[in-house]
């Protein structure tokens, strides 16, 4: 996950999530059917240790239950309905989502992986992580750029943890202060990505030359309209997750 001139590629943004709800198996197959780069979710244990793709603490935004996920066990979570009206849909393990990306043969496609911090289960997050991805052959790639997972957080801590269990899986530090990311803290704990949302690009567009200059790649969320699409592909940015993958591929294809 290098800079890259190039024009952005493009992830899923917890599937194609504008079309569809978010974190389920049909938002996934249907951002990679519109020809997605990479899908992107977020992850959190469940209370017997079990990695899901949800982005809250609590249940009640996602589906039609109430309760926080790290107090639910997995079979309580698949009792809920995550799909919302005509399209019910049960919740979404990381090894369900892995064994999606990993299985789709149009072309490969890199899984970005968020993990959320604070959470009561601490650095045990990472660890079940590179574990899974571990069970699934892909923890430990021949080099950054072929790598099929990366892992973002917007602790720097959780990424340390990565770099240092797993240092030639890629890694992006999330975050939305320009001098966060600009400052030593990518340096130190050696993320390979900077993460900033689209509006600190708009504020700051230099972040990525100056993260190109370090050597570092630039992970832009989230970029739905045409407008931050364009700016993105003329800064430079390497990936861009977008709630509308198959719209954007369709923008940066008729530039």
């Amino acid at each position: 996950m290098t800079p890259d001139a190039r024009e952005p590629f493009v992830v899923a943004h917890r599937g194609a999530s504008a079309e569809r709800m978010e974190h389920t198996l049909a938002a996934y197959e249907l951002a990679l059917e519109q020809g997605a780069d990479g899908v992107e979710c977020d992850v959190r244990l469940t209370r017997d240790g079990h990695l899901v793709c949800v982005h809250d603490r609590t249940v009640e935004r996602t589906s039609n239950g109430t309760g926080l996920v790290s107090e639910m066990t997995l079979e309580q979570l698949r009792e809920l309905d995550f799909g919302g009206p005509g399209r019910p849909a049960t919740v979404l393990t990381l090894g369900e989502l892995i064994t999606l990306v990993l299985d789709w043969r149009a072309r490969p496609t890199k899984l970005f992986v968020e993990t959320k911090h604070p959470v009561r289960y601490g650095g045990l997050v990472e660890n079940k992580v590179l574990a899974e991805l571990q069970r699934f052959g892909i923890a430990s790639p021949p080099s950054a750029d072929h790598s099929r997972a990366v892992v973002m957080s917007f602790s720097a801590t959780a990424v340390w943890r990565i770099r240092r269990s797993a240092p030639l899986l890629p890694t992006v530090l999330l975050g939305d202060s320009s001098v966060y990311l600009g400052g030593g803290a990518a340096t130190t704990v050696g993320a390979t990505a900077v993460g900033p949302s689209v509006k600190t690009l708009r504020e700051h567009p230099e972040l990525v030359d100056r993260a190109a200059a370090a050597g570092r790649a630039t992970y832009c969320w989230t970029v739905d309209d045409q407008e931050d699409v364009a700016l993105c592909r003329d800064l430079g940015v390497s990936w861009l997750a977008t709630n509308h993958p198959g719209r954007t591929k369709g923008w940066l294809a008729a530039v």
